[in-house]
C-alpha cells in the first residue's frame, strides 16, 4: 500500500489530474486506458459516474502504477464507498469537514474544494492536503494570485474552466497543478468513441506541464 505522503508527492509531481465524469459506466475502462496511454499518471473517477466505486477498483487492478482517486465526494457516505472501492485520494468540490475526517481516518489524501479565503482556511484546519480552487475559470488567475498572498505555502490545484487556451497561463501564474474535466474527457463519451483521440489530447496537455518546478 502506498503511503499517504508518497501519494501527495506523486500528485504534486504530476501537476495534472484527469477528471472522468461519464454518463455510461461501460465506457470508463476504455477511457482510463486511453488516458494512461496518453501519459496521464493521476486521475479521478467522479461519484456521479455510474458504479463509480466498481470502476475505481477495476482501474486500480488494470493500472496499478497509476493513482486512481474519487472525485465529487460530497458526503461521508460517498467517501466510504470510494475508499471501499480502493480510491487512493478523495476530491471534493466544496469545503467539507466530514469528508476530511474520513480521509484522515483512513490515511488518504484529500483535495478539498474552496473558493474564498475563509473556505481555504477552513479546509486547511480540517486537514486538507491540497486546495482545489474551484471554479477556477470563473474566479480567474488574478483572483488566485490574491489568494496566494496570504496562503503562499499552500499547494493549489485549479479546477473548472481549464483548457488548452489557458493552462499555460495558470502554470505561469504559479499554480501547483490543474484538474482537467471536459476539456480532456467529455461526459457523453460512449463505447463508439475514438479513444485514440483522448490519448493524443492527453499527450498535448502533458506538454504544457512545467518541468522546472
Amino acid at each position: 500500500m502506498i503511503e499517504k505522503h508518497d501519494i501527495i508527492d506523486r500528485i504534486l509531481a504530476a501537476k495534472l489530474i484527469s477528471i472522468i465524469r461519464l454518463k455510461e459506466q461501460a465506457a470508463v475502462a476504455q477511457t482510463v486506458d486511453a488516458l494512461v496511454a496518453g501519459g496521464i499518471q493521476v486521475l479521478e473517477i467522479t461519484t456521479n459516474t455510474p458504479s463509480f466505486a466498481e470502476a475505481i477498483e477495476k482501474a486500480n487492478n488494470r493500472h496499478p502504477n497509476v493513482l486512481i482517486g474519487a472525485g465529487t465526494v460530497v458526503t461521508s457516505d460517498l467517501a466510504k464507498q470510494a475508499i471501499a472501492g480502493g480510491a487512493q485520494f478523495l476530491v471534493t468540490p466544496n469545503t467539507n469537514k466530514e469528508v476530511a475526517d474520513i480521509g484522515i481516518a483512513h490515511d488518504i489524501p484529500v483535495l478539498m474544494g474552496a473558493m474564498t479565503p475563509t473556505e481555504v482556511a477552513n479546509a486547511l484546519s480540517y486537514g486538507a492536503d491540497i486546495i482545489k480552487l474551484f471554479p477556477a475559470g470563473d474566479l480567474g488567475i488574478s483572483y488566485f494570485k490574491s489568494l496566494k498572498g496570504p496562503f503562499d505555502s499552500v499547494p493549489f490545484f485549479a479546477v473548472g474552466g481549464i483548457g488548452e487556451s489557458n493552462i499555460g497561463d495558470w502554470f505561469e501564474a504559479g499554480i501547483d497543478g490543474v484538474g482537467l474535466g471536459s476539456s480532456l474527457v467529455k461526459s457523453g463519451i460512449t463505447m463508439d468513441a475514438d479513444f485514440k483521440k483522448i490519448s493524443i489530447l492527453a499527450e498535448k496537455f502533458i506538454k504544457f506541464i512545467p518541468k522546472d518546478r
